[in-house]
């Protein structure tokens, strides 16, 4: 395993021992809103600080950009940045619905090259170094082999923070329900795009994500032998937080169904230069 990596994995399981602990006791948590349908608690901010220590403490001169803290370190254009999701999923984490993950990811010069994404209630460990391929507990995991719309299973997310492209998303939902086998939601989109890469969704589409919603599980398709972008299937998926992933015969099945209902304001999003 690289060196980050096994930090990255390290920083992860201690966030995860967070979680669960806090799980066991959900009723003393102190929890705030930070906008329509999106919380956050304290164990999300203790898992975070933990990760970050643990990054820092190893790579001291590295960025972060994390999702309660933000940004950190040099934030223009640093080599080595590392994306974080302390609790991917934390409306169902308070609910005790048991569907969360915490994401960790690392960029070097704006590639991503490490990725982790652990389930700490079933203890799933999903990994990727850049080149190497993807691991889930050490075995190797591939995207599945699939090629028939009408039989794969693909996952999804429902607007929740923000409804700007509700009719859009909608709309595709519609078209997408009587062309597969099924659709999920279970709500942390860092898990969905894992089990992408390990072939338990054939695909997978959402929009209104952040980076660190999805930076972690983009690189574990990637290494999988899967694909990834954004709803024209270009690369601009990390800017925009729209994103269509599966193995590579879905992954354009399912931008055939998107294409129909992109809106010029989804376009647009997409095509907005990168800094």
């Amino acid at each position: 395993m690289h060196p980050m990596l096994t930090i990255a994995v390290k920083a992860a399981r201690r966030a995860g021992s967070i979680i669960n602990r806090a799980s066991m006791d959900l009723e003393r948590l102190t929890i705030s809103r930070k906008a329509h349908s999106d919380f956050v608690s304290e164990v999300d901010k203790a898992a975070e600080d933990a990760i970050i220590k643990i990054l820092l403490d190893a790579y001291p001169d590295h960025s972060i950009l994390a999702e309660e803290s933000g940004s950190r370190g040099n934030t223009r254009k640093p080599e080595y940045q590392w994306i974080i999701d302390p609790l991917d999923g934390t409306t169902n984490f308070l609910h005790g619905f048991p569907k969360y993950s915490v994401s960790i990811a690392l960029l070097h010069r704006g590639i991503l090259t490490q990725a982790v994404v652990y389930d700490p209630v079933k203890d799933e460990l999903f990994t990727a170094t850049r080149g190497s391929g993807a691991f889930l507990n050490d075995h190797r995991i591939r995207v599945s082999k699939r090629v028939q719309l009408g039989e794969c299973l693909i996952g999804t997310g429902f607007p929740f923070r923000d409804f700007t492209h509700m009719e859009a998303y909608l709309a595709i939902f519609r078209d997408m329900i009587p062309k597969t086998a099924g659709i999920r939601r279970p709500g942390s989109a860092a898990l969905d795009l894992a089990y992408v890469a390990a072939g338990r969704y054939d695909g997978f589409w959402e929009t209104g994500l952040a980076p660190w919603d999805i930076a972690a599980g983009c690189l574990l398709i990637l290494e999988a032998g899967g694909m990834v972008g954004d709803f024209e299937g270009n690369g601009s998926y990390m800017q925009s937080g729209q994103i269509v992933a599966g193995n590579p015969k879905i992954f354009t099945q399912l931008l055939q169904i998107i294409a129909p209902h992109l809106t010029e304001r989804l376009i647009a999003e997409n095509r907005e230069p990168v800094e």
